[in-house]
């Protein structure tokens, strides 16, 4: 009996917590959602609604459907668990983007199947970026093989129109129809902008996917123009955005075109399609590990601290942890051997930067000493920046370091060897050129229309 008893005992507890947790996660959601009050419904589209949100007229709510549709909507199914899945799945890339510096309308998760984000005007145009070809493009480009590789990926436009089945539109026909949207002219500039935002989201999400041996061979991304007349990557991205082909093999594909391949649609096909789709919600949870790369700067002296933290902070600002050590070549040679032992004995990625003036024998011994990659970056005094160049770069043979002259170089040069083997850290590089890009593009129009 007193088993029994402490059985039953065991049985509530476990019951009284499950329901405590049960009672933690409703209200949790009920104090996210309420953050954020459904206003009216904005626009319905086949597989999402989207709604105001009232107490903030700069965001809306997407809310996902349990469906799936084909061919501009004439094919649709009833898919139970398809609105998680995708909510999931575009919360996870948009994560990424945004991690990576792309600017994007997404803002937060707010239950299972809704998620809320800037509120966007959106621009009628679908931009496709094709690695490899297949599908559609075989048909309007007759004797192209499947598979043919686009190096650079090929970019493609098309106006949202589903009964004339979205026709494809060439940068001069957007340029002329001179959309406007939340007071922003779609001109040649806007459209450059988008076109370079979307091979640089291709890109990266295809360096991502790369890391589970996973080939992107198509997708397909929209664009917003939010209240701040900024243009953002919008809407979802998701299943239904890409063609994914693990291990490069079409027959392993797992997105939407297993369901547009269909000429017959089983409860059995509904439920592959639905495991494909948690599969690749699933291994998006890979791809947003956070970086372990790390950049040693080594000072010969505490007098180039403020020197090696600029360079730590330009490696932050690429996702890279950084560590700031002080040894002298010349009097204190045996420790840089230690500290050599201590980073050569850890499993993290390490590039070293060497900060040393005058006499710079640090880079020289750390790279006569060790397999890892040596930056020299000096701390140049205008009135000894020849003799401190040349001590860094008039090093003995067999020794492999580099020298650059600014922090911010430092940091970029480790951030680009740590890139080879960290899609984040290439991503972070990536969106850098990008935003370099905009920001020349968008000076030049400012400047251009000047009269002096």
């Amino acid at each position: 009996m007193n088993a029994l008893a402490n059985g039953n005992l065991l049985l509530i507890g476990w019951v009284n917590l499950f329901s405590y947790y049960l009672t933690f996660k409703f209200f949790n959601c009920l104090l996210i959602q309420n953050e954020y009050e459904y206003g009216k419904l904005i626009t319905e589209g086949k597989t999402k609604k989207v709604y105001e949100v009232l107490n903030d007229p700069t965001l809306c709510l997407l809310q996902s459907k349990d469906c799936i549709t084909a061919g501009d909507g004439e094919k649709s199914h009833d898919l139970k668990g398809k609105a998680a899945i995708s909510t999931a799945t575009t919360a996870k890339v948009f994560q990424l983007l945004n991690e990576a510096g792309i600017k994007t309308a997404f803002v937060k998760v707010i239950n299972d199947t809704a998620f809320v984000a800037q509120k966007c005007q959106m621009v009628p145009i679908e931009w496709v970026t094709r690695r490899l070809a297949t599908g559609s493009f075989l048909k309007k480009h007759q004797g192209v093989p499947e598979g043919y590789r686009f190096n650079p990926p090929l970019g493609e436009t098309y106006l949202k129109d589903d009964a004339n089945h979205d026709p494809q539109w060439s940068k001069e026909q957007i340029i002329s129809a001179g959309f406007i949207l939340n007071d922003l002219l779609i001109g040649k500039v806007e459209f450059d902008i988008m076109q370079h935002t979307a091979l640089a989201v291709f890109e990266i999400l295809e360096k991502a996917w790369a890391t589970k041996d996973c080939t992107l061979i198509d997708m397909k991304i929209e664009f917003g123009i939010n209240v701040s007349h900024e243009i953002v990557v919008a809407d979802i991205i998701d299943s239904d955005s890409w063609r994914l082909w693990p291990s490069g093999d079409k027959r392993l594909m797992k997105d939407k075109q297993v369901y547009r391949n269909l000429t017959t649609v089983t409860q059995d096909d509904l439920d592959i399609i639905k495991r494909n789709f948690e599969w690749v919600a699933d291994q998006l949870d890979y791809l947003l590990l956070p970086t372990s790369g790390l950049v040693v700067i080594l000072m010969g002296s505490q007098s180039d601290e403020k020197h090696c933290k600029e360079i730590a902070t330009y490696a932050k600002s690429l996702g890279l942890k950084a560590q700031l050590r002080v040894c002298s070549a010349h009097k204190s040679t045996q420790e840089i051997l230690h500290i050599l032992a201590e980073y050569e004995g850890i499993s993290k990625k390490v590039v070293l930067i060497a900060v040393a003036g005058r006499s710079n024998g640090l880079g020289p011994v750390l790279s006569g000493n060790t397999s890892l990659p040596v930056i020299n970056c000096p701390p140049f005094k205008p009135e000894t920046i020849s003799q401190d160049l040349w001590s860094s770069i008039n090093v003995p043979s067999g020794i492999g370091c580099t020298t650059v002259a600014y922090p911010e170089s430092a940091a970029l040069a480790a951030a680009q060897i740590h890139a080879l083997h960290n899609h984040m850290v290439w991503a972070r590089l990536r969106v850098k050129q990008l935003m370099n890009y905009i920001a020349l593009k968008q000076v030049d129009a400012k400047l251009k229309d000047l009269i002096l």
